[in-house]
């Protein structure tokens, strides 16, 4: 078909037209004037980013930061409501404070955070509330810690006390008989248990409790504000600087000052441009003019566009000895990215299932962001993923051309689950999983994480998610060196420290300087949920045993590992399996220290993990973790245990002083 032309006289029309439009950076990005208004609420003012509310859209923050207003502003965590006393956007501190409790309440709620960004201050402690208490119980308890509580629209009250649980003065006698428990804290030393303290109670609960949250994207929001920008998220939840002229990644081009000139350059430049179009539009009509009756014209006809943005010299060929894949082949592969295969969905794309023409069953992975510096890393990241074979590894079949309009990356597909759907997913079932398999599982995965650091890269978000598993229950772990995407320099990253809570280096997340010693630590959360089939993180579960390897560690120094385990393994009944299971315990204990140079290396954890998988343990011996074996989290040196076979070479030079 003959493409139409318009006349030459409306082409010189439009271009005039477009010409005097003003230019797009006369006006501020609307992200931009949004996100430069604070949020203001009763007396919190000139409050901004991570949180968001009222008047500033959910991308001027992050989530979980939402606040509310009600005369006052509210936090939400859960179905509990906290008024915001205080916001130190300086030292990441929140002072908050419950508004239920002179209320007899209906339902008996301890304080519960959102423990992924948000923890108590060291200048909290607890106090514990007893409500509808019998008169024979309320007798036993001095009068200073007495008060009365009402039911909302009730002229009754209540017996009710509280205790000061780090005071040894009171003793809690028969507290089963009160109707309600709650765990309340409270700024420390707060109360005065030397004076009368039932009229000033009240105000203590008023003055509320500190809270700290993450300083989510400190170092990267700084450099945005000072570069004139304000502090923003994308649709993926990731840090975005938004600059007056739009999105930018870190910050804005200049600080936008005086704009005179940028009036002027536009003026100039849509000046040059109607001088173009006019020129091209001449050199067209004169030519088509010549070439009208070109008999080549009929060959230009039969040219088609071809959507996938692939040349016809890519299609077909590789790329690092990649093969390179249309973008028109995986989207018929996956039924146009059917959200009913989405296989996945992590912090660098969206993972589909697909069956490719010639009937292999593979995995795509549709990156998110597909700009000029994306195209780039993309490329170098293939270039890297061709030169990592091995058996344990995920194998990358191929990617789409730098030029296809998305950046798709093709694995195989790994059809049995991965580990965490086998211990606590969809997969599991008692005694499925036996400890011999977990064994199989946990040095497999050493072996591919070992040799990943042998190639210079850090897989940045090692979690059971991440370990796939075939029909065989051979180990593929997936997603390897494509945190390589996003830059390992603190001074360039875009968000805060990336990985999944509950696996995140605590190091990593407070010095913002990632190692292979982050790996190492997140594999020792793995450990401890091969040997307990608990996940990671569970708000189900008691605040300090939240996070798995608070509990891990608590479990180990308190002799109580037996607690741990999955009781389905035999822990109780099989002496082999209990001193595996001991050794295992140790060695995750290893990984998971708070200090990076106190943990072993991948390559020693390998070896520990193959010691303990051929030793020939003795069966009538009974081996425990002791108080000799293991020390605190935060404490300096790590000893190892006398019995223990873990026989590493650990430097114990570095001695902990961070404490939280």
């Amino acid at each position: 078909m003959e493409a139409h032309h318009l006349p030459l006289s409306s082409l010189i029309t439009l271009s005039l037209f477009l010409a005097i439009l003003p230019p797009s950076y006369c006006t501020d990005d609307a992200r931009f004037v949004d996100c430069s208004r604070p949020y203001e609420c009763g007396g919190i003012k000139n409050v901004s980013y991570p949180f968001w509310g009222g008047n500033r859209p959910e991308y001027c923050g992050r989530q979980g930061f939402k606040l509310e207003c009600n005369e006052y502003p509210i936090i939400k965590f859960g179905e509990q409501e906290f008024l915001i006393l205080n916001i130190s956007e300086s030292q990441h501190i929140m002072t908050i404070a419950r508004l239920d409790l002179w209320l007899c309440p209906q339902t008996y709620l301890d304080t519960v955070l959102n423990y992924s960004i948000f923890d108590y201050a060291p200048t909290v402690q607890n106090i514990t509330f007893f409500y509808d208490c019998p008169p024979q119980v309320n007798t036993l308890i001095p009068v200073q810690n007495r008060f009365k509580c009402s039911l909302e629209g009730s002229d009754v009250d209540n017996n009710a006390y509280f205790v000061n649980e780090s005071s040894a003065k009171i003793h809690i006698r028969e507290p089963e008989k009160c109707r309600g428990e709650i765990r309340v804290p409270i700024l420390r030393n707060a109360i005065d248990e030397s004076a009368g303290v039932v009229p000033a109670l009240k105000e203590v609960l008023n003055r509320g409790f500190d809270v700290e949250y993450i300083p989510l994207d400190d170092i990267v929001c700084n450099g945005c504000v000072e570069s004139g920008g304000k502090c923003g998220s994308n649709v993926t939840h990731e840090f975005v600087c938004l600059c007056r002229d739009g999105e930018r990644s870190y910050t804005c081009p200049d600080k936008q000052g005086n704009k005179w000139w940028k009036y002027v350059l536009g003026a100039v430049s849509c000046l040059i441009t109607v001088v173009l179009i006019l020129g091209i539009i001449f050199l067209i009509n004169r030519r088509r003019m010549k070439k009208k009756y070109d008999p080549s014209i009929l060959l230009s006809r039969s040219i088609s566009y071809d959507p996938s943005g692939t040349t016809d010299q890519e299609r077909g060929s590789s790329y690092f000895g990649v093969h390179l894949f249309t973008y028109n082949e995986l989207e018929e592969a996956t039924n146009n990215f059917d959200s009913a295969k989405e296989l996945g969905d992590g912090g660098f794309g969206t993972v589909y299932y697909g069956i490719l023409r010639d009937g292999r069953q593979v995995a795509v992975k549709r990156l998110y962001e597909h700009n000029c510096r994306r195209v780039e890393q993309f490329m170098n990241e293939v270039e890297i993923l061709t030169r990592l074979r091995h058996p344990n590894l995920v194998s990358l079949y191929g990617c789409t051309s730098r030029t296809s309009r998305e950046l798709l990356l093709v694995y195989e597909y790994i059809p049995n689950g991965t580990v965490a759907d086998h211990l606590h997913g969809d997969l599991a079932k008692p005694g499925a999983l036996p400890f011999p398999t977990r064994m199989k599982i946990a040095v497999e995965t050493a072996t591919a994480l070992a040799y990943l650091h042998a190639s210079d890269i850090i897989h940045r978000d090692v979690k059971t998610n991440n370990i796939l598993l075939d029909n065989n229950f051979l180990v593929k772990v997936a997603d390897f060196g494509l945190s390589r995407l996003f830059p390992t320099d603190v001074t360039h990253v875009s968000t805060a420290p990336q990985g999944t809570p509950g696996y995140v280096d605590p190091e990593y997340h407070e010095c913002y300087q990632l190692t292979e010693k982050s790996d190492v630590f997140s594999f020792g959360v793995v450990l401890i949920e091969l040997i307990s089939s608990m996940p990671a993180v569970d708000i189900s579960r008691h605040r300090h045993e939240i996070n798995l390897s608070n509990m891990a560690m608590n479990k180990i120094q308190n002799h109580t590992l037996h607690e741990l385990v999955d009781p389905s393994l035999g822990f109780e009944s099989d002496c082999t399996v209990k001193n595996m299971i001991t050794d295992v315990a140790e060695l995750a204990f290893q990984c998971l220290q708070y200090v990076k140079e106190m943990r072993p290396s991948m390559a020693q954890v390998l070896e520990a993990l193959k010691d303990i998988q051929h030793r020939d343990y003795i069966k009538d011996e009974e081996i425990s973790i002791s108080a000799d074996d293991v020390v605190l989290l935060k404490s300096d040196p790590v000893p190892l245990s006398p019995d223990s076979a873990l026989n590493w070479n650990i430097s114990t030079s570095t001695t902990s002083n961070g404490s939280r």
